[in-house]
């Protein structure tokens, strides 16, 4: 169980990732600003597949 949810997590991560570059190209972000939304989506989306895990494995 823990390996799938870890594959599963490292799937969702790619590619949410994919989608924030294709955000950022077609919303014409600046160069210097992406870093930031990346770094922001990320953290969000960590702690949501952190607090799911939680929940799943708690009940």
């Amino acid at each position: 169980m823990y390996i799938f949810f870890i594959v599963f997590a490292l799937f969702i991560l790619f590619y949410i990732n994919a989608l924030t570059n294709t955000l950022c190209i077609q919303k014409e972000i600046p160069t210097e600003k992406q870093p930031k939304v990346f770094r922001t989506i990320n953290v969000l989306i960590t702690i949501l597949l952190v607090s799911s895990y939680i929940e799943v494995s708690f009940t």
